[in-house]
C-alpha cells in the first residue's frame, strides 16, 4: 500500500553524524519536526536551528515552500537564518582579512536565498556593504594586493550586494552619491578585476532602472563613451552587462541624448541577442518619431539641406541675388523641385521671396523611408546583426535601397504614372533579403544584387504556378485525404523527440551561473523521468541518472507563456520577451508543477506539441504548422508525380452507363 501523500521520506545531515532516513508528516508544524531531528541527535535549544536543502542551492525550507520537499530528498540540520544572518553579520566586519573574506563568500552565498536575505536585511547587513565600499581608498587597495586579492574581496562584497537587492525587499533611492561614485569608478577603470566589473555594471543597471533620481546621478558618473571600451574586449557576459546598462540608459535619457554604439561580428548568447534586441527596437522607435516629424518652414537649417539636395540633384551652382527677375526664379525652383517630387506652395513677402516645402524629402526617398522602417521593423523580430555593424546603419541602409530604388526603375523602365507598382517591388526585393538575416550591410547589397526585376518576376511566376496548381477540388481532397497521414508521422517524431529527451536551463531573475536538468520521456511514454545536472550533458541523460518521475497520466494540463507559475514570480524574469516566449508548465495533481524554460524556439515547439500529443490534444505550435506545409507539400508533389503536365479536372468523369450484355465478362472458376 503506498504511504500517505502527506508523508515524505527523506535523508537529514547533521556535520560529525551518519545521516539518518526519516518520514516528514507534512501536517506537522515544521517547528515541530526541527525539534524532533534535534533530539534525535540530542541538539538542545531547537529554535536556533533550521533544516536545508543539501544541494548547491542551500535554501531554507520554510513554511512557504515545504511542500517542494520530494521523497528521496536530502536535507540538513543547520543553524536557523537569524543566528546565521547575526554570525555574518559580526565576521565580515573581523580586522583579519582572511576571516574577512571566507565571511564574505559565505555570505554570498547565503544571500540567494530569500529567507537568510531578510534576516541579514533586519539587522541592517545592506548598510554595512554600502560603507565597506565607501570607505575603500585606492592605497588601502594596493596594499592589499601585496599580501591578498582584493579583486576577491571586493567581488564578493558586490556579489552579496547585488543577491540581497535583487529579493527587492530594500528599495534602490536609499543610496549615497559616495557610494554610486564608487561603483562608477570601477566601470571606469581601465583594468579592473572581470568579477568586480561585471557585478558593478550590474548595480548600475539596477540604479538607473528602478530610479529616476540615481539616473541622473549615474548619468553623471558614466557616459556611454566610457562603456565602448568594454564592448570592445573578448569577454561576452561583459558585453552583455554592458549592453544591459547601455539600454538602461537609452530608456531613461532624453531624446536628444540617445545614440547607438553597438558592434557584434561574432556569434553571440541569448542573453545578449535579448539585450541587442532591445536596443533595436529602442533605436527604431526614436527613428520613427523622427520620420512623424514636419518640417518646419521657418527652420533656416533645413532650408538649407534642401537648397543643398536641389544644387547636387541638377548640378547648379547658387545663383546670385540679382541673377533674373523673382517670378523667374520662383519659376525655376518650382519646376526643380517638382522633378524631386516635392509638394511645394509659394508665399510673398514684400522684400523676398520664400516656399514652404510640406516634406522633408522628395516622394520616392519619402516613401521608400516609411517602407524601409516599416521592413526592417516587420522582419527584426530576433536582433538583426546587420543594424550593429555601422554608427548610421539606418541611413546606410536607406542608401541601399535608394540605389536599388534606382536600378529597379530603369529595369521596369517605369514612368511617374508606375510609382507604386515599382515601390511593390522594391518592397518584395527588400522583404526576401532581409528574411535571410544578412550578417552585414554588404551582403544586404549583395543579395539584393541577385534579385533583379527579372529574379523577382520568375520568383512571383513559379509561386502562382504552385499555388494555382493546388488549388482544384480534386487536389483539395487528396490533401485533406493525407493530412490525418502526415499530422500522425508528425506527432510520432515528437514523441521520438521527448523519448531523446532535452536539457534545459534554470533561470532566474538575476544574471549567475546557469544550472541545468534534465527530462526525457520513457519509451513506453507513460513515464516523464527528470532530474538536476551540474553541468550541460554532451549526449542523452541515461534513466537510471534521473531521479524523479511524473506519471504521464497524473498530467491535468499544460500552459504556457505568462500563464505559467514561474512567469508570474516577482522580478525581471517575466519581462524578458525572449524567456516568456519559451516557457511553458507541465500541471499535475492539485496545484503541483514542473516549470520548463526551453532552450530555444523549436525544443519549445517539440515539448509543448508532444505534451499536447500525450494529453490527446491538437498540436498547435508554429513548427507543426511549418512541419504540415512541407511535408504535405513534398507528398502531393511525389504523388502527382506522374500526372505533369497533365490537366486535372475540376469534377470527375461521368460514369458510363451499364452495357446491354455482360457477355465479355469470363469466369475464372
Amino acid at each position: 500500500m503506498p504511504p500517505p501523500s502527506d508523508i515524505v521520506k527523506v535523508a537529514i545531515e547533521w556535520p560529525g553524524a551518519f545521516p539518518k532516513l526519516m518520514e516528514i508528516d507534512q501536517k506537522k508544524p515544521l517547528s515541530a519536526i526541527i525539534k524532533e531531528v534535534c533530539e534525535g541527535w540530542s541538539l538542545g535549544n531547537h529554535e536556533n536551528f533550521a533544516l536545508q536543502n543539501a544541494d548547491s542551492t542551500n535554501f531554507y525550507i520554510t513554511e512557504k515552500n515545504r511542500n517542494d520537499i520530494k521523497n528521496g530528498s536530502i536535507l540538513r540540520l543547520t543553524t536557523s537564518p537569524s543566528q546565521t544572518a547575526a554570525q555574518l553579520h559580526e565576521r565580515i566586519q573581523s580586522s583579519s582579512m582572511d576571516a574577512k573574506l571566507e565571511a564574505l563568500k559565505d555570505l554570498a552565498n547565503s544571500s540567494r536565498d530569500v529567507t537568510f536575505a531578510q534576516e541579514f536585511i533586519n539587522l541592517d547587513g545592506i548598510s554595512l556593504l554600502t560603507q565597506m565600499v565607501e570607505s575603500g581608498t585606492e592605497r588601502f587597495y594596493w596594499l592589499l594586493l601585496l599580501c591578498f586579492s582584493f579583486g576577491d574581496l571586493l567581488s564578493f562584497t558586490l556579489t552579496a550586494f547585488v543577491e540581497l537587492m535583487d529579493h527587492g525587499i530594500v528599495s534602490w533611492d536609499t543610496f549615497s552619491v559616495a557610494f554610486i561614485k564608487k561603483i562608477a569608478g570601477y566601470v571606469n577603470k581601465s583594468a579592473m578585476d572581470t568579477a568586480v566589473l561585471q557585478r558593478s555594471l550590474a548595480i548600475l543597471e539596477s540604479m538607473v532602472l528602478n530610479s529616476q533620481d540615481l539616473y541622473q546621478k549615474v548619468a553623471q558618473e558614466i557616459t556611454i563613451g566610457q562603456l565602448i571600451p568594454h564592448l570592445q574586449g573578448t569577454d561576452q557576459d561583459i558585453q552583455t552587462y554592458t549592453i544591459a546598462v547601455i539600454n538602461a540608459l537609452f530608456l531613461k535619457a532624453p531624446e536628444d541624448k540617445r545614440q547607438n554604439v553597438i558592434r557584434s561580428p561574432k556569434p553571440i548568447n541569448d542573453e545578449m541577442a535579448h539585450q541587442l534586441y532591445v536596443l533595436q527596437v529602442l533605436t527604431f522607435n526614436l527613428l520613427e518619431d523622427r520620420m512623424m516629424t514636419k518640417m518646419d518652414p521657418q527652420d533656416q537649417a533645413q532650408r538649407d539641406i534642401i537648397f543643398e539636395l536641389r544644387r547636387i540633384a541638377f548640378d547648379v551652382e547658387c545663383e546670385p541675388n540679382n541673377s533674373g527677375s523673382i517670378e523667374k526664379r520662383k519659376s525655376m525652383y518650382t519646376r526643380d523641385y517638382k522633378k524631386l517630387g516635392f509638394i511645394v506652395s509659394h508665399t510673398h513677402t514684400h522684400k523676398h521671396l520664400g516656399f514652404i516645402v510640406r516634406c522633408d524629402l522628395g516622394r520616392s526617398p519619402r516613401v521608400l523611408t516609411c517602407m524601409a522602417l516599416q521592413l526592417a521593423s516587420e522582419n527584426c523580430h530576433d536582433f538583426h546583426p546587420m543594424f550593429f555593424t555601422h554608427d548610421r546603419s539606418f541611413e546606410e541602409f536607406f542608401c541601399i535601397c535608394i540605389q536599388l530604388l534606382n536600378k529597379t526603375w530603369k529595369e521596369m523602365r517605369a514612368t511617374s504614372e508606375d510609382f507604386n507598382k515599382v515601390m511593390q517591388v522594391v518592397r518584395d526585393q527588400i522583404m526576401r533579403a532581409l528574411t535571410q538575416k544578412p550578417n552585414s550591410l554588404d551582403q544586404l547589397k549583395s543579395r539584393l544584387q541577385n534579385l533583379s526585376y527579372t529574379e523577382i518576376l520568375k520568383i512571383r511566376q513559379s509561386e502562382r504556378m504552385n499555388q494555382e496548381d493546388f488549388q482544384s477540388r480534386p487536389i483539395l481532397e487528396l490533401r485533406e485525404k493525407i493530412q490525418p497521414e502526415i499530422m500522425e508521422l508528425i506527432k510520432q517524431q515528437r514523441l521520438n523527440r521527448l523519448c531523446d529527451g532535452t536539457c534545459f536551463r534554470k533561470i532566474s531573475s538575476r544574471r549567475r551561473q546557469d544550472k541545468f536538468w534534465y527530462c526525457r520521456l520513457s519509451p513506453n511514454h507513460k513515464v516523464l523521468h527528470y532530474g538536476d545536472l551540474e553541468e550541460s550533458p554532451q549526449g542523452e541523460v541515461s534513466h537510471d541518472l534521473l531521479q524523479e518521475k511524473l506519471p504521464v497520466a497524473d498530467i491535468k494540463a499544460v500552459v504556457t507563456g505568462k500563464d505559467c507559475p514561474h512567469m508570474k514570480e516577482k522580478g525581471a524574469l517575466k519581462q524578458n520577451k525572449e524567456v516568456l516566449e519559451l516557457a511553458f508548465s507541465v500541471l499535475y495533481e492539485s496545484d503541483e508543477y514542473l516549470n520548463f524554460i526551453a532552450p530555444d524556439k523549436h525544443e519549445y515547439c517539440v515539448w509543448t506539441d508532444g505534451l499536447n500529443a500525450l494529453l490527446g490534444k491538437e498540436m498547435t505550435s508554429d513548427f507543426t504548422k511549418s512541419d504540415m506545409d512541407t511535408l504535405l507539400s513534398m507528398e502531393m508533389k511525389l504523388r502527382l508525380l506522374d500526372l505533369e503536365n497533365i490537366q486535372i479536372p475540376e469534377a470527375p468523369p461521368p460514369i458510363p452507363k451499364e452495357p446491354s450484355n455482360y457477355d465479355f465478362v469470363y469466369d475464372c472458376n
